[in-house]
């Protein structure tokens, strides 16, 4: 089927007609057509994590799709909600003009540009403060912050909201301490208590393990994904030493797997 004759030929009208094609009642594709808030947020979260991914394994051929989905996705939500009578795709770029150039007083306002990343960081967080403050007048200190964010990343993030408001441990030690108090309490559940409470447990174990990595300066997130990414490919290579003795791992055994996890590890320290 040919394109439409008036589709602006680049940039951003043009992927905004396309969108508004497929969403047409009458000519558009049934699927969009169909699609709500609802049933489009997954994808989007789904988009934002291929893009984290891509930029994870350094993917930077992948990476311009990744994030052409990723604006795509936004550029649904704006159609949809355009047609809601909600906003407009001119509206959500005014909101985040205007946001970056409050938030950044140093680079288009009268503040001094000399302070150090972290101190800009501070003074970031006190705007978004402000913020919240004039939208929600009397809002608490905790909201705001989205239920639909990975576990990990919204554990920081509640840590962060408190810790401005000095409801935080002075030092890594305190932390540690919890986190010995925190596992200590995970092997009582394990041998007296309910399935329920050792899942609360866990959670709260997990909890403190996001406070530690925030105190010692450390993304939750991206570690555990480090992680996944360190145990994917050292398995990996489990299963290629075990192939080329025509076996798979349900051949072998935890001692020959354990053994040839130490081989994976001590390739990957000598790696360049």
């Amino acid at each position: 089927m040919p394109l439409p004759s008036d589709l602006p030929p680049s940039g951003i009208d043009r992927l905004l007609a396309i969108m508004a094609a497929l969403r047409d009642p009458a000519t558009g594709c049934p699927w969009d057509i169909e699609q709500s808030f609802a049933t489009i947020a997954p994808y989007t979260l789904e988009e934002a994590f291929e893009v984290a991914d891509a930029i994870e394994r350094q993917a930077w051929g992948e990476l311009k799709g990744e994030l052409g989905d990723l604006l795509f996705q936004v550029v649904y939500h704006a159609r949809m909600a355009a047609e809601a009578g909600h906003f407009d795709f001119a509206d959500v770029v005014a909101a985040i003009s205007d946001k970056m150039i409050a938030r950044h007083p140093h680079v288009f306002g009268a503040d001094n540009r000399d302070k150090t990343a972290e101190q800009q960081t501070r003074d970031w967080e006190a705007q978004k403060a402000r913020e919240r403050g004039a939208a929600e007048p009397g809002g608490r200190t905790l909201d705001g912050v989205a239920a639909a964010l990975p576990a990990l990343t919204r554990a920081l993030k509640l840590q962060n909201r408190a810790a401005r408001v000095g409801f935080d441990w002075p030092s890594t030690g305190e932390v540690l301490d919890k986190l010995t108090e925190e596992a200590r309490e995970v092997v009582e559940a394990r041998d007296s208590l309910t399935h329920d409470h050792l899942t609360e447990e866990i959670g709260d174990l997990l909890f403190v393990m996001a406070n530690l990595a925030r105190h010692l300066r450390v993304d939750p997130e991206a570690a555990l994904r480090s992680a996944n990414t360190k145990f994917t490919r050292r398995f990996a290579r489990i299963e290629d030493w075990l192939a080329e003795t025509g076996r798979t791992p349900t051949d072998s055994d935890l001692a020959e797997m354990d053994a040839l996890w130490n081989r994976a590890k001590a390739e990957d320290k000598h790696k360049p």
